[in-house]
């Protein structure tokens, strides 16, 4: 059975796990080797301890029950991000209100409706502090991105940005009213 909830301080280093291997599984050939190699748990974990603390829209999925190994209670298979936009614009173009910043399943976990899940959980979460639309940004290469477009997501906007020294595209998706987001139906996708 799969849960969300509100990421606690305790699930930071699971999380942190989590953004290094949805990275090296989603970005080789898109991003440099060496640098997925030196992605850090740690350094991740730090950057998600503060935004928990910080009040951020973090949210977990979490399996537990038949779904996982006997013995091993329940455990982290994804989380989300999301807030107010941190850049309303690109190029003199508005994107949306609110912002989905990152989302990341266990490939293990992927295909069986946690993505789903936990973008409707975070069109709550944004919805409920105000926000009217949502966006998020993807990598133009990235091989899940057709997952945005089956929830409803238009692509509206791309821009390049560095990473490791790499000028990598980006394509923002938007959903514009929110609520094409909070009513993605799981068959939908």
């Amino acid at each position: 059975m799969i849960s969300l909830r509100k990421a606690r301080m305790a699930d930071a280093i699971a999380i942190g796990a989590i953004h290094v291997v949805a990275w090296r599984s989603a970005y080789p050939g898109i991003l440099p080797d060496a640098f997925l190699a030196r992605l850090s748990v740690s350094r991740q974990a730090a950057f998600y301890d503060a935004a928990i603390r910080g009040g951020s829209g973090v949210m977990v999925a979490v399996a537990s029950d038949a779904d996982v190994p006997a013995g091993s209670g329940p455990c982290i298979v994804g989380f989300t991000t999301a807030g107010r936009a941190r850049h309303m614009e690109v190029a003199g173009r508005r994107l949306a209100e609110g912002e989905v910043e990152t989302l990341y399943v266990l490939d293990d976990w992927r295909d069986c409706g946690v993505g789903r899940k936990l973008m409707r959980a975070a069109a709550g979460h944004l919805a409920g502090i105000g926000c009217k639309s949502a966006f998020l940004w993807v990598l133009r290469d990235n091989p899940s991105r057709w997952f945005y477009q089956r929830l409803g997501g238009r692509p509206v906007a791309e821009q390049t940005i560095q990473i490791a020294g790499q000028s990598v595209p980006q394509t923002a998706f938007v959903w514009d009213p929110i609520e094409q987001l909070l009513a993605a139906s799981p068959q939908a996708s």
